[in-house]
């Protein structure tokens, strides 16, 4: 049963408590830690987008435990002491499910559930269930299986006496349950299988990409639920899945797009990034994900409405930075404009960024000026071109026409020198894009030598 978002009501040993409507999904606890150099601020961030990844699971949130520590405990994580504390609200709570903000080692995992017997997932364990959950086409399950079997053969003596005492839920689905009785030499033949599986498809969309390549690459990057799905659906008249929902697009979707008249991009919208995800999903998306990598103009969208898209902006341009696509052309889109309250700071966001372009994708707001912008950024390096070829170069010209904007097109006669045979030429001026300049130079250098003639 889907329920409210969880909401917090009151202060308890510490602990900051959660009403929810229902009790019929599993309830959770988070937990977390301020480090000895941590900003609070920053860390109550972490934790309320690790409430709303347990939501998006399924969980109701009745609590959460976040102590200052200088240091996380290698056995326990968070210490003997609060260990013992949160093994009381269990007991008060009823609790089921214990959600970490960080990644536990195996010790710690195995340490925790000796002393606390409930089901214990970390943030990563928990963003791939939601990735299982989401995952719709056979590559994208290929993919989040691949990525769950490399997290669980880490975690082996765990996962498996873990497994074998539960009935599903949350952090069981994927391979789970039908791997119980596997062991490590079984869970390595499947990854292998998976990553062969992996690269036959990465190889298709190779081939499939290189199908597109004479055409405009545009490709959405950004924060999850920035609402890029949203944005997509409002330029390609499409109708790709888009929920108020983490992580709720896996799938990569291409759609041809007008940003301007006879100006057609293929625009892509992509899985989107969260902070603290797990390196294993990058690794196991790397099909998906390379619709960004050769993309030619990024669309960072950004929830302009976020009191802290800075920070998610700053996620997101690490990923990019690992991902070898923080140089491309970009250009930031702040969506969802409509819910800034304060048209003041709406005024100063575009004061602050003023190429950026801002939108409401819901609305429809403000997307003939994106396209307008989108088309700025694309032609901001085109290189320029005159030259002279003859008109029985067919082929060329009619590639040139294809991958370029010819702004000009003008027939005469002309010859090379020391050659009286005179030939019926066109004089092309256009513009064209840097990716296609390695092809364009051998086309136009075979007739550099050609001179215009007056009179024939």
């Amino acid at each position: 049963m889907k329920t409210d978002k969880p909401v917090a009501t009151a202060t308890k040993k510490g602990t900051k408590v959660y009403e929810t409507r229902s009790t019929e999904r599993e309830k959770a606890i988070l937990v977390g830690v301020v480090r000895s150099g941590e900003s609070r601020l920053d860390v109550d961030d972490s934790i309320r987008e690790l409430a709303l990844l347990a939501d998006t699971a399924g969980a109701n949130v009745i609590e959460e435990m976040v102590p200052s520590m200088q240091k996380v405990s290698a056995a326990t994580y968070i210490g003997k002491g609060k260990v013992q504390e949160l093994k009381e609200i269990i007991d008060e709570t009823e609790a089921d499910l214990l959600v970490f903000d960080d990644d536990l080692s195996p010790i710690q995992l195995r340490n925790l559930e000796r002393e606390l017997e409930v089901k214990l997932l970390d943030r990563s364990a928990l963003i791939l269930d939601i990735f299982a959950r989401h995952a719709r086409s056979a590559t994208a399950k290929t993919q989040v299986e691949l990525a769950q079997l490399e997290y669980i053969r880490t975690r082996l003596t765990r996962a498996w006496t873990h497994l074998s005492r539960q009935k599903g839920g949350i952090g069981m689905r994927g391979p789970g349950e039908t791997q119980i009785e596997t062991d490590r030499r079984m869970i390595g033949m499947r990854i292998s299988t998976l990553k062969d599986r992996l690269v036959k498809i990465d190889q298709q969309r190779t081939t499939q990409r290189k199908g597109r390549s004479d055409f405009t690459r545009v490709s959405f990057v950004g924060y999850t639920n920035a609402g890029k799905s949203t944005l997509m659906n409002a330029l390609a008249d499409t109708n790709v899945l888009a929920e108020d929902k983490l992580f709720a697009t896996l799938d990569a979707t291409t759609r041809t797009v007008f940003i301007a008249q006879n100006k057609q991009v293929l625009l892509s919208d992509t899985v989107g990034f969260i902070r603290k995800l797990p390196h294993r999903l990058i690794e196991s998306f790397k099909s998906t994900l390379d619709e960004v990598r050769e993309a030619d103009v990024l669309l960072h969208v950004l929830d302009g409405s976020h009191r802290r898209f800075q920070e998610q902006m700053r996620v997101v341009n690490e990923m990019l930075k690992e991902l070898s696509a923080l140089d491309k052309p970009t250009l930031l889109v702040f969506n969802k404009i409509d819910a800034i309250g304060d048209p003041q700071i709406l005024a100063a966001l575009k004061d602050e960024y003023p190429e950026a372009a801002f939108v409401s994708a819901l609305r429809g707001i403000g997307l003939a000026d994106l396209k307008t912008r989108v088309l700025d950024v694309m032609e901001s390096d085109f290189a320029q071109y005159d030259v002279i070829m003859p008109v029985t170069d067919q082929k060329a010209i009619a590639y040139i026409r294809k991958v370029a904007e010819v702004v000009s097109e003008e027939y005469m006669y002309a010859r090379v020198p020391y050659d009286d045979e005179t030939h019926a030429v066109v004089r092309l001026q256009f513009r064209a894009a840097p990716k296609f300049t390695e092809d364009i130079e051998p086309l136009i250098a075979r007739h550099r030598d050609l001179k215009v003639v007056e009179e024939v």
